[in-house]
């Protein structure tokens, strides 16, 4: 697995790229920690200290070791974009759904309205993109079980 992989397989982290790029690269910690709560869908005190927690003590050293942040001071700058970034911001807040849950959904459908009118080479085609869907999902879960 690629350093780019392991760094934004994890939601926190591809929101602290994301917040760093929406304020030019730099910003303040608490700012970022309101962010990411917001962003996860739970503001109170407690959640808070949560993601403040595991950004100073898991997330920003993770990525400061990585040379893509620098924290100092209570500040918070964005060194380097990692490459390929583009393929993990799939940034999903806590009630929505990733697309591989969509694409799973709508080939299984599909499959099942093929089999129903006995359609086989619909079946089939079906079936494939269900289990591509499906794989995709497996290596998801696989990037983020590694990261916690």
């Amino acid at each position: 697995m690629t350093t780019s992989a392991m760094i934004l397989g994890n939601d926190r982290r591809m929101l602290i790229i994301e917040y760093l790029q929406k304020c030019n690269g730099k910003a303040e910690l608490r700012e970022l920690v309101q962010y990411i709560a917001e962003k996860e869908g739970n503001t109170d005190r407690k959640h808070r200290k949560s993601v403040y927690v595991s950004l100073t003590q898991t997330h920003i050293p993770k990525m400061e070791r990585e040379g893509i942040i620098e924290f100092k001071h209570g500040t918070i700058k964005l060194i380097q974009i990692p490459e390929n970034v583009d393929v993990y911001m799939e940034i999903v807040n806590k009630n929505d759904i990733r697309w591989a849950s969509v694409y799973s959904i709508l080939a299984l459908s599909s499959a099942a309205m093929s089999y129903y009118v006995q359609s086989w080479e619909g079946f089939i085609i079906s079936t494939v993109f269900l289990a591509l869907s499906l794989i995709q999902r497996m290596k998801e879960k696989r990037i983020v079980k590694r990261e916690k």
